[in-house]
């Protein structure tokens, strides 16, 4: 097998972090997997490199400034008040607000846009890092375990280099996140491989092929409990097959979601280690530039043995590895066979019984066929320098000033900063409707509904609730009155004497939003008169 230039991404502080007691995602897993990984000998054969942390600015390419923000302060102590008692940016009890969760996924989120960055300059094949793969995050909130999307800043970062970007996931649970954000281009294709029915997201049917330019660029195939390693690859290698011929992606996106393994505490498939590791040896072949990324997985041990193997698949000794395990530091939890595998066991495969697995594999490739031919896109120099160096915004170190290292344009921009947060404070105004909200990009989007990764039930939330607001209250309406009386416009706080007998005694009243009988102006009407 050829030899691939592989470069390989970990940070020794992941495996530090906890999301609490009892929390099924293990963010120690990425520390036995590297263990693991050390053990066979593979890092001498690697490029291994720690990754430069993602910066809140690197974060907010796509992820919107008020959720960073909160993400950067957020505290077990402070939550409560800071989504609003569990009506914003953390809903339900899947996503808690644990002790170094921004560093946490700063080190996930840079490690990912360092493999992207390490494809695209030309200087490795195969890039790794098994701490990324977080595909369920949203723009603006996190969602089943996943608080900043790794894979979307990673494929924005490929989007600069490559006119196309093809992403693959085979996690058991649908890449909602990731297919969301990419939903209307055909500068990138998602094609997610997961379980559909009564389970977390409940999104991915087939009938979801994209929308405008991204019309039939985003392939979803549906599968059933219980689903083999030989049934896997029937539909995985026809449908990969395909989509190289026809959409010639310059790089792909692999995500080993390692809960479709047989036996994994949330997943309900039955693939062993050999066929979940099939993946990364069939995308290999086609010798395209590959980030191997993680994701899922609850069962640690059996995780760790998986993207171990996939790591010599990447490196192309996977035949040469020993099946029994070397000593390691976590040697005893890989009892009581001690051996690089991950057997099947005796669940029923529902997509072979009702012959589904058919008609999902037939209807992609038809929505497949219906694609003209690969996208193309105007491409320029990617700039060597940030916009803000080239235009002498960069500050060096011997200009910051004595008191904090700031200069005058930070403390304008913390001071417009403060006044834009202020307005998310509890308590404070709005600019959203019932039926509608604003980012801070000035983009809309409404409310859906939202699924428990540990229960796969409905999670209702309505944003409203916890933050003092009044239902059915009206925003942007003019301040502006006419005034029949003096034949002209006035404010809505102007008061008005129409004489002084008292004739209108309301006008005085409705300087603080009170009305007498006869009167015209409510509280509602004040109200609206003062959100100029």
């Amino acid at each position: 097998m050829s030899k691939r230039r592989v470069a390989y991404y970990y940070d020794g502080d992941t495996g530090s972090y906890t999301y609490g007691l009892g929390h099924p995602m293990k963010p120690h897993r990425m520390r036995v997997t590297h263990d693991l990984v050390s053990a066979y000998g593979m890092l001498d054969k690697m490029h291994v490199l720690r990754p430069k942390r993602a910066t809140p600015e690197v974060m907010s390419a796509f992820h919107t400034d008020e959720y960073i923000h909160f993400l950067n302060r957020v505290t077990p102590e402070t939550a409560e008040e800071l989504t609003y008692h569990g009506t914003r940016f953390l809903m339900g009890e899947d996503n808690p607000a644990f002790e170094g969760v921004f560093e946490f996924c700063s080190i996930s989120a840079g490690g990912s846009i360092s493999a992207a960055q390490r494809i695209s300059s030309g200087a490795a094949d195969i890039a790794i890092n098994w701490a990324g793969g977080l595909h369920h995050a949203k723009k603006r909130e996190a969602s089943g375990f996943c608080y900043i999307n790794d894979i979307v800043l990673g494929i924005l970062e490929l989007l600069r280099t490559y006119p196309r970007v093809l992403y693959i996931d085979i996690d058991c649970h649908h890449g909602d996140g990731v297919e969301e954000a990419f939903y209307t281009t055909d500068r990138v294709m998602t094609c997610s491989f997961h379980k559909f029915g009564e389970y977390f997201p409940g999104t991915g049917t087939q009938e979801d092929r994209g929308r405008g330019k991204g019309r039939n660029y985003t392939v979803n195939i549906p599968l059933k409990d219980g689903i083999t390693d030989e049934a896997f690859k029937r539909v995985f290698e026809p449908i990969i097959n395909k989509i190289m011929e026809v959409y010639r992606p310059g790089a792909v996106i692999l995500q080993c979601g390692a809960d479709s393994l047989a036996g994994d505490k949330l997943g309900c498939f039955n693939l062993t280690m050999n066929g979940h590791a099939h993946c990364v040896q069939y995308l290999r072949a086609f010798n395209v530039p590959l980030i191997l990324l993680g994701g899922g997985g609850y069962t640690v041990k059996n995780v760790a043995r998986t993207w171990t193997y996939e790591t010599a698949c990447a490196l192309g000794v996977q035949d040469d590895i020993d099946p029994n395990l070397p000593w390691n530091e976590y040697f005893e939890w890989f009892g009581p066979r001690y051996r690089l595998e991950v057997p099947e066991n005796n669940m029923d495969d529902l997509n072979v019984r009702d012959g589904s697995l058919d008609k999902v594999r037939a209807t992609a490739l038809q929505q497949l066929s219906q694609l003209p031919c690969a996208p193309s896109v105007g491409m320029h120099e990617v700039p060597r320098e940030s916009l803000g160096r080239h235009l002498g915004l960069d500050i060096a170190e011997g200009d910051a000033d004595e008191d904090g290292g700031t200069d005058d344009l930070d403390r304008r921009l913390a001071q417009h900063s403060r006044f834009v947060y202020k307005l998310q404070e509890p308590g404070g105004g709005s600019d959203e409707s019932d039926d509608e909200r604003y980012d801070s990009d000035g983009s809309s989007y409404r409310r859906r509904k939202r699924m428990s990764i540990l229960s796969n039930r409905v999670i209702n939330v309505d944003p409203d609730v916890g933050r003092g607001l009044p239902r059915g209250r009206r925003f942007f309406k003019s301040a502006v009155r006419w005034d029949e009386t003096y034949g002209r416009v006035r404010l809505g706080k102007e008061p008005i004497l129409r004489s002084l007998n008292g004739s209108r005694r309301g006008g005085m009243l409705e300087v603080t939003g009170r009305s007498t009988p006869g009167g015209d102006v409510t509280t509602e009407d004040w109200e609206d008169s003062t959100s100029v």
